[in-house]
Protein backbone atom coordinates (compact mmCIF):
# COMPACT_ATOMS: atom_id res chain seq x y z
CA UNK A 1 0.00 0.00 0.00
CA UNK A 2 2.76 2.69 0.24
CA UNK A 3 3.07 2.67 -3.61
CA UNK A 4 -0.30 3.95 -3.49
CA UNK A 5 -0.06 5.94 -0.60
CA UNK A 6 2.01 8.31 -2.43
CA UNK A 7 -0.05 9.11 -4.62
CA UNK A 8 -2.96 10.00 -2.46
CA UNK A 9 -4.34 13.61 -1.85
CA UNK A 10 -4.18 13.41 1.89
CA UNK A 11 -5.05 17.03 2.15
CA UNK A 12 -8.31 15.92 0.16
CA UNK A 13 -9.60 13.32 2.93
CA UNK A 14 -12.73 14.77 4.78
CA UNK A 15 -11.08 14.77 8.35
CA UNK A 16 -7.63 15.62 7.69
CA UNK A 17 -5.69 18.42 9.64
CA UNK A 18 -5.87 20.65 6.46
CA UNK A 19 -9.35 21.53 6.56
CA UNK A 20 -9.28 21.39 10.31
CA UNK A 21 -11.80 23.03 11.90
CA UNK A 22 -14.40 21.04 9.06
CA UNK A 23 -17.83 23.23 8.35
CA UNK A 24 -20.81 21.03 9.01
CA UNK A 25 -23.90 21.43 9.78
CA UNK A 26 -25.73 23.13 13.08
CA UNK A 27 -27.38 19.85 14.73
CA UNK A 28 -30.80 21.42 14.60
CA UNK A 29 -29.96 22.52 10.81
CA UNK A 30 -30.36 20.74 7.51
CA UNK A 31 -32.00 17.82 9.10
CA UNK A 32 -34.23 17.04 5.75
CA UNK A 33 -31.70 17.33 2.99
CA UNK A 34 -29.16 14.88 5.58
CA UNK A 35 -31.89 11.82 6.06
CA UNK A 36 -32.99 12.55 2.41
CA UNK A 37 -29.44 11.76 1.58
CA UNK A 38 -28.11 9.29 4.29
CA UNK A 39 -31.38 6.89 3.47
CA UNK A 40 -30.14 7.36 -0.48
CA UNK A 41 -26.44 6.39 -0.09
CA UNK A 42 -27.39 3.51 3.31
CA UNK A 43 -31.22 2.03 3.03
CA UNK A 44 -32.20 2.64 -1.05
CA UNK A 45 -31.27 -0.17 -2.77
CA UNK A 46 -33.63 0.58 -5.76
CA UNK A 47 -32.23 4.43 -6.19
CA UNK A 48 -30.43 6.18 -8.68
CA UNK A 49 -26.73 4.96 -7.81
CA UNK A 50 -25.06 8.87 -8.39
CA UNK A 51 -26.49 11.85 -7.03
CA UNK A 52 -25.64 15.44 -7.76
CA UNK A 53 -25.74 18.00 -4.88
CA UNK A 54 -25.69 21.47 -6.32
CA UNK A 55 -26.12 25.19 -5.19
CA UNK A 56 -24.40 28.22 -5.17
CA UNK A 57 -21.63 29.18 -3.71
CA UNK A 58 -22.60 30.00 0.18
CA UNK A 59 -25.40 27.57 0.43
CA UNK A 60 -23.57 24.73 2.59
CA UNK A 61 -22.41 22.46 0.52
CA UNK A 62 -19.40 21.34 1.98
CA UNK A 63 -20.73 21.42 5.38
CA UNK A 64 -23.75 19.03 4.48
CA UNK A 65 -20.76 16.46 2.79
CA UNK A 66 -18.35 16.75 6.09
CA UNK A 67 -21.72 15.86 8.37
CA UNK A 68 -22.48 13.35 5.64
CA UNK A 69 -19.04 11.56 6.04
CA UNK A 70 -19.11 11.99 9.41
CA UNK A 71 -21.70 10.25 9.96
CA UNK A 72 -20.71 7.31 7.71
CA UNK A 73 -17.43 6.68 9.19
CA UNK A 74 -18.96 6.34 12.59
CA UNK A 75 -21.62 3.46 10.61
CA UNK A 76 -18.50 2.22 8.55
CA UNK A 77 -20.36 2.63 5.15
CA UNK A 78 -17.82 5.36 4.01
CA UNK A 79 -16.26 3.94 1.03
CA UNK A 80 -13.89 7.43 0.49
CA UNK A 81 -14.49 10.82 -0.33
CA UNK A 82 -12.48 13.56 -2.05
CA UNK A 83 -12.72 17.51 -1.36
CA UNK A 84 -11.54 19.47 -3.83
CA UNK A 85 -10.46 22.86 -3.68
CA UNK A 86 -9.66 25.26 -6.50
CA UNK A 87 -5.23 25.94 -6.99
CA UNK A 88 -4.62 23.44 -4.32
CA UNK A 89 -1.39 20.98 -4.64
CA UNK A 90 -3.24 18.29 -4.06
CA UNK A 91 -6.76 18.86 -3.28
CA UNK A 92 -6.75 20.68 -7.15
CA UNK A 93 -5.62 18.03 -8.98
CA UNK A 94 -7.48 15.96 -10.47
CA UNK A 95 -5.28 12.86 -10.91
CA UNK A 96 -5.60 12.15 -7.26
CA UNK A 97 -9.03 11.42 -6.67
CA UNK A 98 -9.60 7.72 -7.59
CA UNK A 99 -5.81 6.73 -6.09
CA UNK A 100 -6.96 8.52 -2.87
CA UNK A 101 -10.72 7.13 -2.95
CA UNK A 102 -9.04 3.58 -3.51
CA UNK A 103 -6.60 4.16 -0.92
CA UNK A 104 -9.64 4.71 1.75
CA UNK A 105 -11.61 2.07 0.13
CA UNK A 106 -9.02 -0.37 1.02
CA UNK A 107 -8.76 1.47 4.57
CA UNK A 108 -11.88 1.03 5.34
CA UNK A 109 -12.88 -2.44 3.75
CA UNK A 110 -10.42 -4.92 5.51
CA UNK A 111 -11.99 -7.50 2.79
CA UNK A 112 -11.13 -4.96 -0.10
CA UNK A 113 -7.68 -4.29 1.13
CA UNK A 114 -5.72 -7.57 -0.39
CA UNK A 115 -7.43 -6.98 -3.19
CA UNK A 116 -6.06 -3.56 -4.09
CA UNK A 117 -3.03 -3.74 -2.57
CA UNK A 118 -1.55 -6.47 -5.09
CA UNK A 119 -3.23 -5.03 -7.84
CA UNK A 120 -0.69 -1.91 -7.24
CA UNK A 121 2.20 -4.30 -6.42
CA UNK A 122 1.51 -5.99 -9.04
CA UNK A 123 0.81 -3.02 -11.37
CA UNK A 124 2.72 -0.03 -9.49
CA UNK A 125 2.59 2.10 -13.02
CA UNK A 126 -1.13 2.48 -12.13
CA UNK A 127 -0.58 5.26 -9.81
CA UNK A 128 0.55 7.05 -13.05
CA UNK A 129 -1.95 5.82 -15.42
CA UNK A 130 -4.71 7.94 -16.66
CA UNK A 131 -7.81 8.45 -14.28
CA UNK A 132 -9.90 5.66 -16.66
CA UNK A 133 -7.27 2.80 -15.76
CA UNK A 134 -6.90 3.55 -11.86
CA UNK A 135 -11.12 3.79 -11.61
CA UNK A 136 -11.94 0.47 -13.21
CA UNK A 137 -8.72 -1.58 -11.59
CA UNK A 138 -8.34 0.25 -8.41
CA UNK A 139 -12.22 0.56 -7.40
CA UNK A 140 -14.90 -1.47 -10.35
CA UNK A 141 -13.02 -4.50 -9.83
CA UNK A 142 -12.81 -4.93 -6.36
CA UNK A 143 -15.85 -3.75 -5.44
CA UNK A 144 -17.37 -5.98 -8.57
CA UNK A 145 -15.96 -8.94 -6.61
CA UNK A 146 -18.15 -8.54 -3.61
CA UNK A 147 -21.76 -8.62 -5.23
CA UNK A 148 -23.81 -9.94 -2.05
CA UNK A 149 -22.10 -6.54 -0.13
CA UNK A 150 -24.41 -3.38 0.26
CA UNK A 151 -22.70 -0.79 -2.44
CA UNK A 152 -19.59 1.52 -1.83
CA UNK A 153 -20.40 4.54 -0.82
CA UNK A 154 -18.41 7.70 -2.37
CA UNK A 155 -18.54 11.47 -1.90
CA UNK A 156 -16.79 14.19 -4.32
CA UNK A 157 -17.07 17.67 -3.02
CA UNK A 158 -16.45 20.76 -4.63
CA UNK A 159 -16.46 19.14 -8.27
CA UNK A 160 -16.33 22.67 -9.77
CA UNK A 161 -12.91 23.06 -7.82
CA UNK A 162 -11.49 20.81 -9.85
CA UNK A 163 -8.86 22.38 -12.95
CA UNK A 164 -10.59 23.34 -15.75
CA UNK A 165 -14.50 22.15 -17.14
CA UNK A 166 -13.30 19.36 -19.42
CA UNK A 167 -11.71 17.76 -16.78
CA UNK A 168 -14.93 18.20 -14.40
CA UNK A 169 -17.34 16.82 -17.03
CA UNK A 170 -14.53 13.85 -17.52
CA UNK A 171 -14.80 12.30 -14.08
CA UNK A 172 -18.53 12.74 -14.35
CA UNK A 173 -18.36 10.57 -17.61
CA UNK A 174 -16.33 8.18 -16.13
CA UNK A 175 -18.38 7.73 -13.06
CA UNK A 176 -21.12 7.67 -14.91
CA UNK A 177 -20.25 4.62 -17.31
CA UNK A 178 -18.94 2.96 -14.34
CA UNK A 179 -21.95 3.06 -12.13
CA UNK A 180 -24.24 2.79 -15.03
CA UNK A 181 -22.77 -1.43 -15.55
CA UNK A 182 -22.56 -1.88 -12.40
CA UNK A 183 -25.56 -0.04 -10.48
CA UNK A 184 -26.11 -2.13 -7.43
CA UNK A 185 -22.36 -1.83 -6.45
CA UNK A 186 -22.02 1.41 -5.89
CA UNK A 187 -23.26 4.80 -4.35
CA UNK A 188 -21.52 8.37 -5.91
CA UNK A 189 -22.55 11.52 -4.38
CA UNK A 190 -21.32 14.71 -5.67
CA UNK A 191 -21.75 18.19 -4.74
CA UNK A 192 -20.75 21.45 -6.58
CA UNK A 193 -22.10 24.85 -7.79
CA UNK A 194 -24.43 24.72 -10.93
CA UNK A 195 -21.63 25.32 -13.17
CA UNK A 196 -22.18 25.55 -16.73
CA UNK A 197 -20.09 22.49 -17.92
CA UNK A 198 -21.14 20.34 -14.98
CA UNK A 199 -25.09 21.36 -15.45
CA UNK A 200 -24.43 20.36 -19.38
CA UNK A 201 -22.64 17.04 -18.55
CA UNK A 202 -25.66 15.69 -15.92
CA UNK A 203 -28.48 17.03 -18.57
CA UNK A 204 -26.83 14.11 -21.06
CA UNK A 205 -28.92 11.20 -21.78
CA UNK A 206 -26.29 8.87 -20.23
CA UNK A 207 -26.96 10.19 -16.38
CA UNK A 208 -30.79 10.01 -17.30
CA UNK A 209 -31.62 6.57 -15.14
CA UNK A 210 -28.41 7.15 -13.38
CA UNK A 211 -28.39 10.41 -11.62
CA UNK A 212 -30.99 12.27 -8.89
CA UNK A 213 -30.35 15.67 -8.24
CA UNK A 214 -30.67 17.37 -4.94
CA UNK A 215 -31.05 21.33 -4.85
CA UNK A 216 -29.78 23.14 -1.71
CA UNK A 217 -32.74 25.64 -1.34
CA UNK A 218 -32.82 28.54 0.65
CA UNK A 219 -32.93 27.77 3.81
CA UNK A 220 -34.19 30.99 6.11
CA UNK A 221 -35.30 28.49 9.46
CA UNK A 222 -32.18 26.88 9.41
CA UNK A 223 -30.23 30.26 9.08
CA UNK A 224 -32.03 31.24 12.41
CA UNK A 225 -31.72 28.41 13.95
CA UNK A 226 -27.86 28.70 13.43
CA UNK A 227 -27.94 32.83 14.28
CA UNK A 228 -29.90 32.13 17.23
CA UNK A 229 -27.73 29.21 18.96
CA UNK A 230 -24.28 31.18 18.09
CA UNK A 231 -25.47 34.62 19.60
CA UNK A 232 -26.51 32.23 22.45
CA UNK A 233 -22.74 30.49 22.54
CA UNK A 234 -20.83 33.96 22.25
CA UNK A 235 -22.92 35.78 25.13
CA UNK A 236 -21.64 32.33 27.64
CA UNK A 237 -18.40 32.55 26.46
CA UNK A 238 -17.88 36.55 26.50
CA UNK A 239 -18.76 36.78 29.96
CA UNK A 240 -16.62 39.45 31.03
CA UNK A 241 -18.05 41.88 28.32
CA UNK A 242 -21.53 40.29 27.90
CA UNK A 243 -22.29 40.58 32.17
CA UNK A 244 -24.85 42.92 31.94
CA UNK A 245 -26.89 42.71 28.34
CA UNK A 246 -29.93 40.77 28.74
CA UNK A 247 -30.93 37.65 26.61
CA UNK A 248 -32.23 37.12 24.36
CA UNK A 249 -29.11 38.45 22.65
CA UNK A 250 -29.98 39.86 20.02
CA UNK A 251 -33.39 40.75 20.38
CA UNK A 252 -35.83 39.28 17.86
CA UNK A 253 -36.24 41.86 15.41
CA UNK A 254 -32.56 42.07 15.53
CA UNK A 255 -32.10 38.23 14.05
CA UNK A 256 -34.49 38.68 11.71
CA UNK A 257 -32.93 41.60 10.01
CA UNK A 258 -29.93 39.22 9.77
CA UNK A 259 -31.64 36.34 8.50
CA UNK A 260 -33.49 38.16 5.40
CA UNK A 261 -29.46 39.78 4.87
CA UNK A 262 -28.75 36.23 4.66
CA UNK A 263 -31.32 35.63 1.85
CA UNK A 264 -31.15 31.75 3.14
CA UNK A 265 -27.71 30.89 2.69
CA UNK A 266 -24.85 30.24 5.75
CA UNK A 267 -22.01 32.24 4.08
CA UNK A 268 -23.47 35.79 5.54
CA UNK A 269 -24.76 34.25 8.55
CA UNK A 270 -21.15 32.16 8.96
CA UNK A 271 -19.35 35.29 8.59
CA UNK A 272 -21.06 37.81 10.83
CA UNK A 273 -20.76 34.88 13.92
CA UNK A 274 -16.78 35.07 12.82
CA UNK A 275 -16.77 39.00 12.46
CA UNK A 276 -18.54 38.98 16.27
CA UNK A 277 -17.07 36.55 17.70
CA UNK A 278 -13.70 38.12 18.07
CA UNK A 279 -11.93 37.94 21.66
CA UNK A 280 -10.31 41.63 20.96
CA UNK A 281 -13.80 43.20 20.40
CA UNK A 282 -16.90 43.64 22.02
CA UNK A 283 -19.56 41.25 20.82
CA UNK A 284 -22.12 44.48 21.17
CA UNK A 285 -20.23 46.98 19.26
CA UNK A 286 -18.91 44.28 16.49
CA UNK A 287 -23.00 43.60 15.99
CA UNK A 288 -24.10 46.76 15.64
CA UNK A 289 -21.16 47.44 13.13
CA UNK A 290 -22.76 44.83 11.01
CA UNK A 291 -26.13 46.24 11.33
CA UNK A 292 -25.23 49.42 10.02
CA UNK A 293 -24.51 48.36 7.24
CA UNK A 294 -27.84 48.75 4.82
CA UNK A 295 -28.78 46.58 1.37
CA UNK A 296 -31.42 44.75 0.55
CA UNK A 297 -30.71 43.03 -2.81
CA UNK A 298 -29.76 39.61 -2.23
CA UNK A 299 -26.14 38.50 -1.67
CA UNK A 300 -25.33 42.21 -1.32
CA UNK A 301 -25.41 42.17 2.06
CA UNK A 302 -22.19 39.71 2.29
CA UNK A 303 -20.27 42.09 -0.10
CA UNK A 304 -20.86 45.03 2.14
CA UNK A 305 -19.84 42.93 4.82
CA UNK A 306 -16.57 41.62 3.06
CA UNK A 307 -15.85 45.50 2.32
CA UNK A 308 -16.83 46.58 5.89
CA UNK A 309 -14.38 44.23 7.45
CA UNK A 310 -11.54 44.91 4.71
CA UNK A 311 -11.69 48.35 5.12
CA UNK A 312 -10.53 48.00 9.05
CA UNK A 313 -6.77 47.11 7.89
CA UNK A 314 -4.83 50.48 7.59
CA UNK A 315 -4.74 52.27 4.06
CA UNK A 316 -0.88 52.15 4.04
CA UNK A 317 -1.21 48.21 4.51
CA UNK A 318 -3.36 47.96 1.56
CA UNK A 319 -1.13 46.91 -1.48
CA UNK A 320 0.18 44.43 1.30
CA UNK A 321 -2.78 43.00 2.15
CA UNK A 322 -3.76 42.69 -1.84
CA UNK A 323 -0.53 40.82 -2.07
CA UNK A 324 -1.18 38.31 0.72
CA UNK A 325 -5.11 37.58 -1.00
CA UNK A 326 -3.60 37.44 -4.67
CA UNK A 327 -1.10 34.61 -2.97
CA UNK A 328 -4.41 32.79 -1.27
CA UNK A 329 -6.00 32.85 -4.61
CA UNK A 330 -3.22 31.32 -6.70
CA UNK A 331 -2.72 28.61 -4.72
CA UNK A 332 0.36 29.34 -3.13
CA UNK A 333 -0.34 27.81 0.33
CA UNK A 334 1.90 29.98 2.11
CA UNK A 335 2.22 30.40 6.04
CA UNK A 336 2.41 33.88 7.66
CA UNK A 337 6.26 33.46 8.12
CA UNK A 338 6.46 32.57 4.47
CA UNK A 339 4.38 35.32 2.84
CA UNK A 340 7.11 37.58 4.38
CA UNK A 341 10.18 35.85 3.22
CA UNK A 342 8.58 35.74 -0.36
CA UNK A 343 7.94 39.93 -0.38
CA UNK A 344 11.24 40.58 1.99
CA UNK A 345 8.84 42.31 4.39
CA UNK A 346 10.12 42.57 8.21
CA UNK A 347 8.97 39.77 10.64
CA UNK A 348 5.56 39.79 11.99
CA UNK A 349 3.85 42.28 9.40
CA UNK A 350 1.86 39.66 8.16
CA UNK A 351 0.31 38.63 11.43
CA UNK A 352 -0.55 42.43 12.47
CA UNK A 353 -1.82 42.86 8.50
CA UNK A 354 -4.35 40.24 8.90
CA UNK A 355 -5.11 40.60 12.66
CA UNK A 356 -8.36 41.80 12.31
CA UNK A 357 -9.21 39.59 9.60
CA UNK A 358 -9.76 35.84 11.15
CA UNK A 359 -13.49 36.08 10.24
CA UNK A 360 -12.53 36.00 6.39
CA UNK A 361 -9.22 33.91 6.75
CA UNK A 362 -7.66 31.25 8.61
CA UNK A 363 -4.47 32.58 9.71
CA UNK A 364 -2.54 30.14 11.93
CA UNK A 365 -0.25 31.58 14.83
CA UNK A 366 3.72 32.06 14.65
CA UNK A 367 5.21 29.28 14.64
CA UNK A 368 2.13 27.17 13.37
CA UNK A 369 2.90 25.74 9.74
CA UNK A 370 -0.49 25.88 8.36
CA UNK A 371 -1.05 27.93 5.66
CA UNK A 372 -2.75 31.23 5.34
CA UNK A 373 -6.71 30.25 3.24
CA UNK A 374 -9.65 31.71 2.92
CA UNK A 375 -12.55 30.87 5.39
CA UNK A 376 -15.11 30.30 2.25
CA UNK A 377 -14.60 30.48 -1.47
CA UNK A 378 -17.15 33.31 -1.89
CA UNK A 379 -14.22 35.43 -0.50
CA UNK A 380 -12.24 35.09 -3.41
CA UNK A 381 -15.24 35.38 -5.82
CA UNK A 382 -15.81 38.89 -4.22
CA UNK A 383 -12.03 39.97 -4.69
CA UNK A 384 -11.70 38.82 -8.54
CA UNK A 385 -14.86 40.80 -9.21
CA UNK A 386 -14.13 44.28 -9.80
CA UNK A 387 -17.88 45.25 -9.62
CA UNK A 388 -17.94 43.69 -6.56
CA UNK A 389 -14.96 44.62 -4.54
CA UNK A 390 -13.76 48.03 -5.56
CA UNK A 391 -10.42 48.84 -3.54
CA UNK A 392 -9.78 45.70 -3.15
CA UNK A 393 -10.08 43.78 -6.43
CA UNK A 394 -7.07 41.65 -7.32
CA UNK A 395 -6.23 43.30 -10.48
CA UNK A 396 -3.13 42.65 -12.63
CA UNK A 397 -0.80 44.67 -10.78
CA UNK A 398 -1.13 42.57 -8.09
CA UNK A 399 -0.63 39.65 -10.00
CA UNK A 400 2.10 41.19 -11.98
CA UNK A 401 3.71 41.97 -8.64
CA UNK A 402 3.31 38.08 -7.09
CA UNK A 403 4.49 36.96 -10.64
CA UNK A 404 7.63 39.22 -9.68
CA UNK A 405 8.20 38.16 -6.08
CA UNK A 406 7.54 34.13 -6.53
CA UNK A 407 10.23 34.29 -10.19
CA UNK A 408 12.48 36.28 -7.77
CA UNK A 409 12.45 33.98 -4.89
CA UNK A 410 13.76 31.10 -7.87
CA UNK A 411 16.48 32.77 -8.60
CA UNK A 412 18.31 32.90 -5.51
CA UNK A 413 21.67 31.22 -5.82
CA UNK A 414 21.33 29.42 -2.78
CA UNK A 415 17.77 28.00 -3.54
CA UNK A 416 14.70 28.65 -1.89
CA UNK A 417 14.83 29.35 2.09
CA UNK A 418 12.99 26.33 4.07
CA UNK A 419 9.73 28.65 4.67
CA UNK A 420 8.88 28.93 0.71
CA UNK A 421 9.90 24.76 0.07
CA UNK A 422 6.12 24.66 -1.10
CA UNK A 423 6.70 26.96 -3.73
CA UNK A 424 7.24 24.54 -7.37
CA UNK A 425 6.81 24.47 -10.38
CA UNK A 426 2.81 24.46 -10.87
CA UNK A 427 3.03 27.47 -8.54
CA UNK A 428 5.23 29.04 -11.01
CA UNK A 429 2.74 27.93 -14.11
CA UNK A 430 0.16 29.31 -12.32
CA UNK A 431 1.99 33.05 -11.68
CA UNK A 432 2.93 32.66 -15.32
CA UNK A 433 -0.10 32.12 -16.52
CA UNK A 434 -1.84 35.23 -14.83
CA UNK A 435 -0.42 37.85 -16.44
CA UNK A 436 0.26 38.80 -20.20
CA UNK A 437 3.62 38.65 -21.68
CA UNK A 438 5.86 41.62 -20.23
CA UNK A 439 9.19 42.48 -21.24
CA UNK A 440 10.59 43.34 -17.48
CA UNK A 441 9.68 39.57 -16.71
CA UNK A 442 11.93 38.31 -19.09
CA UNK A 443 15.16 38.70 -17.10
CA UNK A 444 13.99 36.82 -14.06
CA UNK A 445 12.75 33.81 -15.92
CA UNK A 446 16.24 33.64 -17.36
CA UNK A 447 17.70 34.31 -14.47
CA UNK A 448 15.74 30.98 -12.76
CA UNK A 449 17.63 28.64 -10.15
CA UNK A 450 16.24 25.27 -12.13
CA UNK A 451 17.39 23.56 -9.17
CA UNK A 452 15.17 24.82 -7.05
CA UNK A 453 12.03 23.74 -9.36
CA UNK A 454 9.96 21.24 -8.35
CA UNK A 455 7.03 19.53 -9.30
CA UNK A 456 5.05 16.64 -10.74
CA UNK A 457 4.21 17.62 -14.10
CA UNK A 458 7.72 18.67 -15.55
CA UNK A 459 11.03 19.73 -14.03
CA UNK A 460 11.85 21.73 -17.00
CA UNK A 461 10.34 25.36 -16.42
CA UNK A 462 11.26 26.27 -20.29
CA UNK A 463 9.29 23.28 -20.91
CA UNK A 464 6.07 23.17 -18.53
CA UNK A 465 5.96 26.93 -19.10
CA UNK A 466 6.59 27.09 -22.99
CA UNK A 467 3.99 29.20 -24.10
CA UNK A 468 4.26 32.15 -21.81
CA UNK A 469 8.00 31.83 -21.98
CA UNK A 470 8.12 31.92 -26.21
CA UNK A 471 5.69 35.26 -25.99
CA UNK A 472 8.11 36.93 -23.59
CA UNK A 473 11.06 36.27 -25.65
CA UNK A 474 9.20 37.56 -28.39
CA UNK A 475 8.97 40.86 -26.91
CA UNK A 476 12.88 41.68 -26.79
Amino acid sequence: MHILHRSVALEALYDSADSFPPPRCHPETRREILAKSYNWLTEDASAQPMSWLYGPAGAGKSAIMQTLCRQLQEAGRLGGAFFFKRDHVTRGNAKALFTTLAYQLAENDDRLKPTISQTVERYSSIVGREMEVQLHHLIVEPCRALPNSPPSIFLVDGLDECQDDSVQSDILRLIGNAVRKYPTRFRFLVASRPEAAISETVDDPLFTELLTRLNIEQSFNDVRTYLRDEFARIHREHRHTMGGIPTPWPSPDVLNDLVQKSSGYFVYASTVIKFVDDKWFRPTERLNDVLNLRSGAPFKALDQLYLYILSSVPVDFRSRLLDIFQCVAMGLELTPGAIEDLFEWPPGDSQLILRGLRSLLHVPPPGNKRSVSAQHASLLDFLCDEGRSAAFYLDLQTRMHVTRAVLKAFSHEDGLPPTLWTLDVNVLYRCISSVPPSSELVPLFRGLNTSTLRGSILLDPLEHCSEQVEDMLFIL
